[in-house]
């Protein structure tokens, strides 16, 4: 029996590798005592299968894994998140499971697009803003990117389903006032055909610009023609289809 499991990553934890978010789950899973499947051969591994990788550094509102259970486990999906949150570290919170079909297409193939919040520190808002029209407007926009060690010039712009401006300040802190300026872009990114990093936007936008805080609030797929969630919240995590804001949105 497959699982699938959504759970946030935030705060201090967001500074866990992808490898080292894997042994974490692995040691709470054994922790909560929860029996699951492993792999054959010389170096048996848990059979657990992760989605989209999550830059280091960035925090998420929903990241996925797939837990292939042990023959005869008698954990549910509706019991597995209580189960298991008490042996996760702070920052990690499994909020919702629910069983999947075999032959289901794997969380790196179903996942087409991503929702971010992007901070951009350093320049003027007014400065972004301007950058933000421009690359809605254009047809093209050059950029270089880092793919196996190697730069490669790309068009970024098939790759922005969506792009915009939100409220001046940081959403997690609200009363601090920022060091230096600081802009918060929302963006809608495809992962297929070629995917695009936040990193990589704010650099296609100027090269000079960095991101500071970078949020994943969404993983989008397609199921019969409709925008859903792996798994979304709505309804006690009931599959359906949901929508955000598309300011600043163009077919590509």
């Amino acid at each position: 029996m497959r699982l699938r499991l959504r759970f946030t990553k935030q705060g201090k934890i967001r500074f866990l590798s992808h490898r080292d978010l894997a042994r974490v789950w692995e040691r709470s899973l054994r922790r909560a005592g929860v029996a699951v499947a492993y792999s054959e051969g010389f170096s048996p591994r848990p059979r657990l299968h992760f989605g989209l990788a999550l830059s280091t550094g960035h925090e998420s509102l929903g990241e996925y894994l797939d837990i292939d259970l042990a023959a005869g486990s008698d954990v549910d999906a509706g019991s597995l998140p209580g189960i298991v949150n008490p042996h996760l570290p702070d920052g990690m919170v499994a909020q919702v499971a629910m069983p999947i079909e075999p032959g289901i297409d794997s969380l790196q193939q179903a996942v087409t697009s991503c929702g971010w919040q992007i901070e951009v520190l350093g320049p003027e808002r007014a400065a972004v803003a301007a950058a933000v029209q421009r690359a809605v407007d254009a047809d093209t926009l050059p950029t270089v990117v880092e793919r196996k060690g190697s730069e490669v010039a790309v068009d970024a712009r098939p790759a922005i389903v969506a792009l915009a401006l939100t409220g001046p300040e940081h959403p997690r802190t609200p009363r601090v006032a920022p060091i230096r300026p600081s802009t918060l872009l929302v963006a809608e990114l495809a992962t297929q055909p070629r995917s695009l990093r936040p990193a990589e936007l704010v650099r296609a936008l100027d090269p000079a610009w960095v991101e500071g805080r970078v949020l994943r609030t969404h993983q989008w797929t397609l199921v019969d023609g409709a925008r859903c969630e792996p798994i979304s919240l709505i309804e006690g995590g009931a599959r359906g289809a949901t929508s955000i804001p598309h300011a600043g949105a163009r077919a590509s």
